[in-house]
């Protein structure tokens, strides 16, 4: 992808080092924007082709840089070849790389950036997310927010790249009453508890759907076999309280000790999840499976993973826990510890609030809808800010700022862009020349969106959705310095044309991306609804 232009490049190097397309294609990057100079398009890191050469045997990285840019030709989609430090830059003919990137845009959709040349070959997998999980016994903590919103983002991701995701809430229940009482009955039970929970609340404003419901107590009797198989490979020790433990180390560090089994005889956390990841292997033969949970679990998910290996079952590889790490000083304005149905009311409220202290003309048809979408963007992207793994200092009033690095921001940017299509669309959005988005300001989005597709790869090698965050925070930060000189009104046709259509080819990408996220981009969400929103000339941009 990045429109064909990364192969392009790729064939030409390809001739002259005698290598397949195929082995370059993953060394060409897209050149990060700069505000203080126009850069190049895409650059080659002539490092990555030198291999594993030690440090002394090997060429001096500029010398080769430079021969290899002397040559190379440019054609007619590359206008300029120079070099940098260690790279080979590449720029891209300006109409054609203006002309390509929108019509690919708009061709794709949703699909853009993931049609590209670095996802192709890419197997399709059947991949297993359990996420969310919380004790329905207990009231719903804050901290199944972040497993929900982590685990959604994940399998978004997942099946946005073709995989056949299933999204398990695998649900604490064991010594619940209705957890107990039969297959049937025990489905329709988390149902009605989850229908009048916070959390179902949350899941219908953000999307989240789950394929499967499941508790603890649904493998009670599997845990049981579980047990046997433990002790009839002889892994299986009896301690002096009557309790059964394995010792993954052999040798008796207490480490590495797991304890399986009461003294009672009932079964623990561990043995029963050991008893789920069999199931799910026996039911969905999966090739992968992720279980998002809190960063604290970080220890059972590997003593769990060892012992399903010690137990014959090399599928264990294919199991992946994804941790995350503790939200610090969320608390709503009465200093009261957080549940999530406090942190839900809180957003509702702060946001109403918000959009009440603005005068406007115009209202928004479902206030309190509108409030909740802006407040859990908001909610999101601060999440997701940073490494998953990494504890993070809450702060309400820095996530419900219009200004700055916020999900407030996005909406609002996404908003005031459909703004724009559905004030001048009608009569603009035929056609368009290519010559007139030469401006600084344009070629810098179109560089940007060149880079979506890099992205999105990145964010699937690691699953951390901050590189996404990162990319569409400055995405709504170009847009927005680019409708300050890019206007569409009074402007003529043919560039008020022009223009628009880069502006919609922005929103759409910034759609795309907030989707993966699990936000909702809102068309009806005003912006002279946010305090200290940009104006123009004194009035509201949009």
């Amino acid at each position: 992808m990045a429109c064909g232009f990364r192969r392009s490049i790729a064939r030409q190097l390809s001739r002259l080092l005698d290598l397949p397309p195929e082995n370059l294609i993953k060394s060409i990057s897209a050149v990060p924007i700069s505000r203080k100079e126009e850069v190049a398009d895409f650059q080659l890191s002539v490092d990555s082709l030198l291999g594993n050469n030690n440090d002394h045997s090997r060429p001096d990285v500029q010398v080769q840089a430079t021969r290899l840019a002397e040559k190379l030709k440019c054609d007619t989609v590359v206008s300029e070849i120079s070099t940098g430090q260690g790279t080979v830059n590449f720029k891209i003919n300006r109409e054609l790389l203006t002309k390509t990137v929108l019509q690919q845009v708009i061709k794709d959709g949703s699909k853009y950036g993931l049609n590209s040349e670095l996802f192709s070959g890419l197997p399709q997998k059947k991949i297993v997310v359990e996420f969310s999980s919380p004790n329905v016994a207990k009231k719903f903590h804050v901290g199944h927010l972040r497993s929900t919103i982590i685990g959604n983002f994940i399998a978004n991701l997942k099946e946005a790249l073709g995989h056949q995701v299933t999204r398990i809430n695998y649900l604490g229940d064991w010594g619940m009453q209705f957890g107990l009482l039969g297959t049937g009955f025990q489905l329709f039970g988390y149902e009605e508890k989850l229908q009048s929970s916070p959390l179902q609340h949350l899941f219908e404003r953000l999307g989240v759907h789950f394929d499967e419901y499941s508790g603890e107590s649904f493998y009670c009797e599997k845990s049981q076999e579980v047990l046997k198989l433990l002790d009839s490979k002889g892994l299986l020790q009896k301690t002096i309280k009557g309790t059964a433990i394995v010792d993954l180390s052999g040798n008796g560090d207490p480490s590495s000790i797991c304890t399986v089994m009461r003294s009672d005889g009932t079964s623990l956390y561990a043995t029963r999840d050991l008893a789920a990841a069999i199931d799910r292997m026996e039911k969905y033969n999966f090739d992968t499976m992720i279980y998002v949970t809190d960063k604290g679990q970080k220890k059972h998910f590997q003593q769990v993973f060892q012992m399903l290996q010690i137990m014959g079952y090399d599928w264990a590889e294919r199991c992946q826990h994804v941790p995350f790490g503790v939200v610090q000083g969320m608390k709503t304005r009465r200093g009261e510890v957080t549940f999530l149905e406090d942190v839900l009311n809180e957003i509702r409220s702060r946001m109403l609030q918000n959009m009440a202290s603005i005068k406007t003309t115009k209202e928004v048809e479902n206030p309190q809808e509108t409030a909740e979408r802006v407040g859990l963007a908001a909610l999101i992207i601060q999440d997701f800010k940073g490494v998953l793994l990494s504890d993070y200092q809450f702060s309400w009033d820095r996530i419900f700022q219009s200004r700055g690095d916020t999900g407030v921001f996005l909406q609002y940017t996404h908003a005031r862009l459909h703004s724009l299509e559905e004030t001048f669309g009608c009569g603009y959005l035929n056609d368009f020349n290519t010559a007139c988005l030469q401006e600084p300001q344009s070629v810098s989005i179109l560089q940007h969106l060149l880079r979506f597709d890099e992205v999105l790869y990145r964010s699937s090698q690691d699953l951390q959705p901050r590189h996404i965050v990162s990319y569409l925070l400055t995405l709504s930060h170009l847009a927005g310095m680019a409708h300050k000189t890019l206007h569409i009104k009074d402007s003529p046709p043919e560039v008020a044309g022009a223009r628009l259509h880069l502006f919609r080819a922005v929103r759409s990408v910034l759609a795309n991306g907030m989707k993966l996220l699990g936000i909702t981009p809102l068309q009806v969400f005003l912006c002279c609804q946010i305090q200290h929103a940009p104006h123009h000339n004194g009035k509201s941009i949009c």
